[in-house]
This record gives C-alpha cells, structure tokens and sequence, in this order.
C-alpha cells in the first residue's frame, strides 16, 4: 500500500514539474508571428531578389529579414534568418553573443553565397562567416571564417563584407571599419582567400592633422570610413563607402561617398579625381536634417524595375530611430550616380 502511495505521489510531482517546465518555455521563448508594415525599422541593410520575391536582411540575432514583392509592403520575419550561429563564431570573438551584423549575399555559380560579421562594438578582434545554399528561402551551410582579424595583428576590422563579380566572373570580397580602411580580396571557388588583402578607400590621408577625434572608440582611431559596397555598371566599378559616426541616434553623422574605377582592384577616383586611398570620395547622401538627421551603410542593385540605392537613415521623427531609406539611381552624361 505505501509503496503504491509513494507511486502516485510520485507520477503527481513529475506530471507537474512537466506542466511547469512547459509553461516556463512557453513564457520564456514566445514565437511572434510574421507581420506586414511599409515602414521597416533596420541597420546595415542588403537586398536579393529571387522568384518573384525580395528579401531583406540587416543586423540583428542571427540576421534580421522580411520579404516583399514590390519593396514597398514587407512582411517582418520574427525568428533569426540564420537559425544556429556556428560555434565557431563564440571561440573566434570574445564576446560575440549571436547578434550579427552588416550581412552580404550574392549569387555566384548557381549558388547563393551569404557572409556575415561576428565582432564586438568598437574592437577589431573580429570574423566574416560564410554560408552558402541553394535558395534564399532554403537551408545555410556553414563554409566556415572567409576572414578574421585580431587586436594587434592587423590594423584592419573584418567586418562589413561586400561581394562583387568582375568581368572575368572572379568573386571578390571587400570589408573594413576604421584602423586602416577599406580592404579588398580575390576569393577562390570554395570562398577563401585567394590574394593578400590590400587598402583600396581611406577616410582620411594617413597622418592628416585634421582628422576628427573618435567619439565612439578609443582603439578604432581617425580613420571614420566603412560599410564598402561595389556595384558595376558601365564598365566601371562604383565603390561606394559609408563617412563618419553610426549608430548615436540622432547623433549621427553618417554619410555616404562614392568614387569609381575601371578595375575592381581600384584605384577608385572622384569625381575631381582624387584618389579614395588617400582621403577621396564624392558625397551622394548625407542627413537633410528634415526626414533624416544621417543615413548610410548602403548597397546598390540592378533589379528588374531599375537602378535602386538602399541604406539605413536616422529618422528625426522617430528621434534617431534607424529606418529603411530607398532611392533610385540616374545617371549623368559622365556616368556618375545620383539619387532621386
């Protein structure tokens, strides 16, 4: 008899620990579902298009995303584009938590090809991860580091990755935050490094006394220059770059700068030629102070309705609240972009 009571008793104490159990997951890990908006709150936003859809994807817990069919109307996915961060990342970035930032993707031989940056706010110990799949709505698999950096060993950040094909369908990969500037690599077909990397943008001429102190980092220096994206048209590489101080609200002062080579290895010119390795660079978008108080970290496409800009701005009437800005992209005689 004591033992049959010692047996329920039992079954009782484990069924409600269950139940509890349960509720507690349930409370601690609720799943939003998807939600449409036409106004997209992001940071460091790209774009891909295929079948019909576009899909977004930003900075956050393992990248942010939503889908459109015609970029006005988006439907916010709430549960991580990329669903388990490789451990890798942990053991590579002290301090990286699975909030990722500035994510790249392309398609490149019959594959989409995703990079991504694992790093900590201010520091250049730092990882670009590559993943790679058949569809953008399909399964990531992890191709490991494409590039790290580390405090001390090199005076360039691996973070804000940017793919670009050239002419002789060569991928290349261009990233950097601060230190030195604005790197550039060949990669092989498996997505490694196939060449040294080199500085192609600075912000500033090395050594030039009027370079503005850093408010943001004591370990990043002067060098206010990052986010590099290449789009191609007309024979031309267009390297575009993003100027100053991101993410203080609506202390920002971002701003983006473009300049131009007839080879994607540079050198890249202005519009009054000067050489964006030392300190070059033609503004096409800064904050008007009205709608946005700064705006960068862009990328530029040739999608099926035309030449589109997208970056992040810091809206005023949100106070600072960084926000999805999208422009079309004209032409003038000599070939230089502009923004409508």
């Amino acid at each position: 008899m004591k033992k049959r009571f010692a047996l329920v008793i039992c079954i009782v104490v484990c069924s409600v620990a269950t139940l509890v159990a349960q509720n507690f997951q349930r409370r601690e890990r609720p799943r939003r579902m998807a939600y449409q908006t036409d106004t997209v709150m992001v940071h460091d936003p790209v774009m891909a298009y295929e079948n019909g859809t576009y899909y977004l994807l930003s900075t956050g817990m393992g990248v942010q995303w939503a889908t459109s069919k015609d970029r006005k109307t988006w439907v916010i996915q709430t549960t991580p584009y990329i669903e388990n961060i490789p451990a890798w990342t942990h053991d590579s970035v002290p301090g990286f938590r699975d909030h990722v930032w500035a994510p790249d993707v392309i398609r490149w031989h019959d594959r989409w090809w995703l990079a991504y940056s694992c790093s900590t706010f201010g520091k250049n110990t730092s990882a670009i991860g590559l993943m790679t799949a058949n569809r953008l709505n399909g399964q990531w698999r992890d191709e490991g580091c494409l590039v790290a950096s580390k405090e001390k060993r090199n005076d360039w950040n691996a973070i804000d990755p940017g793919f670009v094909i050239d002419d002789n369908d060569q991928l290349w990969l261009t990233w950097g935050s601060f230190w030195d500037g604005i790197q550039l690599a060949r990669l092989d077909a498996n997505g490694h490094l196939a060449t040294t990397p080199v500085t192609i943008a600075r912000r500033h001429r090395p050594g030039d006394p009027n370079a503005a102190e850093n408010p943001t980092s004591r370990f990043a220096g002067r060098n206010a220059i990052e986010a590099p994206f290449v789009m191609k048209h007309d024979g031309y590489y267009y390297l575009f770059v993003s100027w100053d101080y991101c993410c203080r609200g609506a202390q920002s002062n971002y701003r983006v700068a473009v300049g131009r080579s007839k080879k994607v290895e540079g050198p890249y010119l202005d519009k009054e030629g000067r050489d964006m390795l030392n300190g070059g660079g033609t503004l096409i978008l800064e904050g008007d102070k009205k709608e946005f108080e700064a705006a960068g970290h862009c990328a530029a496409y040739s999608f099926p309705d035309g030449d589109v800009f997208v970056c992040h701005g810091y809206s005023v009437a949100l106070n600072g609240g960084s926000m999805l800005v999208q422009r079309r992209i004209s032409w003038d005689k000599k070939g230089w972009p502009t923004l409508e």
